[in-house]
């Protein structure tokens, strides 16, 4: 998506200007950490009185299977993301596995409609340039909260513009069919999210930023947490 390498452009720009002069609260992870709260608060703030009220609109109205297959269909197109990043960390099995269901799910499964290569055994995933460059030695270098796009690194930012410049999505023409599917898919995304801000605790950017930046490390280690958070399911988080 082209919006996300332009989002990345915008953030790097400001931060040049503000970013690296916010002072942190003591966290050597977030030096940034004024500058964050600051897009912190700009995303809560647009989320609640926009994207929430638009996600409670778009969840009254589709039928469970019909989100459930829209859910499916786009995952069905991130496979793509998934092999090629399995490729360069040198995971051929997994990208085997991957390949295996996008055709599935292709074919059988109705354009990615029905996720058939599930319950067929065939495992899904999330695998992306950010966990790749990490498989590579590269730091995630400062947290930092991307506008709309939400908690990040300079590492995961830089893989979210990489992925997006070469994904399916983006390659869809014309322009505005492309950035419908964009929306549809952020949309579905935050639907399936209605419901769990009674999880939170606490500090509420604080709760993100660890959930975000122990969710990363459990997928870059391929499921294994150095530390303790708990028995949480991060396979079930998207941020």
């Amino acid at each position: 998506m082209q919006r996300k390498v332009c989002a990345l452009l915008m953030l790097f720009s400001v931060l040049g200007v503000a970013g690296v002069n916010a002072e942190s609260d003591g966290d050597p992870r977030d030096p940034w950490e004024g500058f964050n709260r600051g897009v912190f608060a700009f995303n809560n703030t647009a989320d609640e009185y926009l994207v929430q009220p638009v996600a409670r609109g778009y969840r009254q109205v589709t039928p469970a299977i019909v989100d459930q297959g829209i859910a499916n269909f786009f995952n069905n197109i991130g496979e793509i993301k998934n092999m090629a990043n399995d490729l360069l960390q040198g995971k051929a099995s997994d990208a085997l596995v991957d390949g295996g269901r996008f055709i599935i799910n292709t074919t059988v499964g109705v354009i990615g409609f029905f996720d058939v290569a599930s319950y067929i055994g065939l495992k899904r995933e999330s695998e992306d340039f950010g966990q790749t460059m990490a498989v590579w030695g590269v730091g995630p270098g400062p947290y930092l909260v991307l506008p709309f796009l939400g908690p990040s690194n300079l590492r995961d930012g830089a893989g979210q513009g990489v992925d997006s410049y070469v994904s399916v999505t983006g390659a869809v023409d014309p322009e505005a069919a492309r950035y419908g599917m964009s929306l549809l898919d952020l949309l579905q995304v935050r639907a399936s999210l209605l419901g769990t801000e009674g999880l939170v605790s606490g500090d509420k950017y604080t709760f993100f930023k660890d959930a975000y930046l122990q969710r990363r490390e459990f997928l870059i280690n391929d499921g294994q947490l150095k530390d303790d958070f708990g028995d949480e399911d991060f396979e079930s988080f998207d941020f």
